[in-house]
């Protein structure tokens, strides 16, 4: 113990000028994030939904960049490295579910409010979001029809969808490891496969593999939070809006319910059917 008062710094770089802001508001840019938030109705709860769904797309960032390294951390057959970027991604997926929450007690009363405000906007057009349901082997070329006249967008998925997933750097690394993975195109959705499942079952069953199983559990928890994140938003929605089309035209609630019913590596639930 010093003895000594620690105060905050209360004036700034004077090179900025009369008028600048703190340096915190510069690094976040606080002035053009709060500048962001532009309802289009007198509906209170619009402003949340404005807010939350933007807080939604800041986390589909935090989480693609997780798993991005993860991903290449697969490639390099650098399981630690791989698992502790797949750890600090389950805790952004657990933000993501618990988001739900501001939007879960909105009435279809004010929800109606300021829904024709939204026009044909809908969540089901977020390229961030897509991102991630193709780094999760959900792939789907015919998505990137939406974005035809948003040419950065367009590549950028474009590339997406003809780079390896996070799964299938998994299965990589299952293959080097001597088991056999069958080999398919990267653009194909993913579907269950009886040898990748059998491959996951001399993971489970062979103590020369045992170190693998980490990796199983932490896919399998990823898994578990995407299915946790779409039941949330099914019944947040299916509470809201009821059985009416989704603003972008989609189906609403019945496409909602097909995607939380969807396993996410089905593979690595199945073999547990054998444990």
């Amino acid at each position: 113990m010093t003895g000594q008062t620690h105060r905050p710094h209360l004036r700034f770089d004077p090179e900025q000028g009369p008028g600048a802001a703190t340096p915190y508001a510069r690094y976040v840019h606080l002035a053009e994030l709060h500048a962001l938030q532009q309802p289009r109705s007198t509906e209170p709860a619009e402003y949340s939904f404005i807010v939350t769904t933007q807080v939604m797309e800041l986390l589909f960032d935090l989480l693609h960049h997780d798993w991005t390294a993860a991903r290449t951390a697969l490639r390099a057959d650098d399981l630690d490295a791989a698992l502790a970027a797949l750890r600090r991604g389950q805790h952004t997926q657990d933000v993501l579910i618990g988001s739900w929450d501001l939007l879960a007690t909105m009435t279809p009363a004010e929800f109606g409010a300021f829904r024709p405000a939204l026009g044909e906007a809908s969540g089901f057009q977020s390229s961030a979001f897509l991102r991630l349901e193709f780094l999760l082997g959900n792939r789907s070329e015919g998505l990137l029809e939406m974005y035809r006249d948003s040419p950065a967008e367009y590549d950028e998925l474009f590339a997406a969808l003809r780079t390896p997933g996070l799964y299938d750097e998994a299965l990589g690394v299952l293959a080097r490891r001597g088991l056999a993975i069958p080999a398919k195109p990267v653009t194909a959705r993913h579907r269950h496969d009886e040898a990748v499942e059998a491959a996951w079952r001399a993971v489970y069953t062979d103590p020369g593999l045992a170190d693998l199983v980490r990796l199983g559990e932490a896919l399998l928890d990823i898994a578990e939070r995407v299915t946790r994140w779409r039941q949330r938003h099914y019944s947040a929605v299916k509470r809201t809006m009821g059985g009416k089309p989704g603003t972008g035209g989609s189906s609403g609630l019945s496409w909602l319910k097909q995607s939380a019913d969807q396993d996410v590596f089905p593979e690595l639930w199945a073999v547990r059917n054998d444990l």
